[in-house]
């Protein structure tokens, strides 16, 4: 029987040693060559401070802000997730019924669909092109400045289609948030 064990047991270590140890080091050697920022997680550093993520939203509020799409998980990476409900959940008719409200009201235009809905992973860091658009008049308002100024802060952060082909136009809204205070802070408080 020892002749079975030891055999079965050496392979046993030399697999959780290859698999467990050798392979995720070496694979994460390779990413920290190859592309550095995406194996840190795609990090956006502001002063040489981590200020979030490319990959992961963030809750931005604020009327002088481009606002993320609706979270499901209120941007709570553990654990993420959409809601589960379905085209004919009452619950979903109500809530984008209530967002879509709450965002016309607020922008003052028709909300596109990914203003009031969640995304699969309730973290999507995208807005589509039409939403950061129908948000521009809001923000410009906020921080003093013209609308178009607004808009081509947008239409510079604006991701095509991977390849021309895959996917849609998308603005990551924390790189349009970061360029708009960059390129035109907030005024101070009470001067609006």
């Amino acid at each position: 029987m020892l002749t079975q064990l030891r055999p079965a047991a050496f392979l046993l270590l030399a697999m959780i040693l290859l698999t467990g140890f050798a392979y995720p080091l070496a694979m994460t050697g390779f990413a920290q060559v190859l592309a550095p920022g995406a194996a840190n997680g795609s990090l956006i550093l502001r002063d040489g401070q981590a200020v979030g993520s490319e990959l992961i939203a963030q809750p931005f509020t604020g009327t002088g802000y481009l606002h993320p799409r609706p979270s499901a998980v209120d941007f709570g990476t553990i654990p993420s997730g959409a809601t589960n409900l379905g085209p004919t959940s009452a619950a979903l008719a109500t809530t984008v019924t209530e967002r879509r409200a709450e965002w016309q009201s607020l922008n003052g235009v028709a909300a596109p669909v990914d203003a009031v809905t969640t995304s699969g992973s309730g973290l999507d860091p995208h807005v589509s092109p039409e939403n950061a658009a129908g948000q521009a008049a809001r923000i410009a308002a906020a921080r003093g400045v013209a609308v178009e100024a607004v808009l081509a802060i947008i239409a510079a952060q604006t991701e095509p289609r991977w390849l021309g082909l895959y996917g849609e136009a998308r603005v990551n809204v924390l790189r349009v948030n970061l360029a708009l205070d960059e390129g035109m802070p907030l005024p101070p408080a009470g001067t609006n």
